[in-house]
């Protein structure tokens, strides 16, 4: 569970969460049986704070759910999955290695 509220807007190809301090989205695109995340951002303001994990696990989450894997092409992202080793599985073993996994 995250401490924030995290919206995937399919229209715009992001996950999102709605601060005071503004929008905070991991984007993507649909990559056939995959999703890319291809950029995150957050509010200046609210970096360290962790909303740019709560989103990224919050978008992981809801790739696992779909039965899709992850091509981390963000370093933010990638770099989550790397914290986070039971993200792992969701990254194809060929690109981990690319991708210093």
């Amino acid at each position: 569970m995250t401490q924030h509220e995290v919206h995937d807007n399919k229209e715009a190809r992001r996950y999102e969460v709605q601060t005071p301090a503004g929008l905070a989205f991991a984007e993507y695109r649909p990559a056939g049986p995959a999703v890319m995340f291809t950029h995150t951002e957050v509010p200046e303001a609210l970096e360290g704070q962790g909303v740019g994990s709560d989103l990224v696990k919050a978008a992981l989450d809801d790739v696992k759910a779909q039965g899709k894997k992850v091509i981390p092409l963000c370093p933010f992202v990638a770099a989550y999955i790397g914290r986070h080793q039971e993200y792992l599985d969701l990254v194809d073993p060929a690109q981990r290695g690319a991708l210093g996994m």
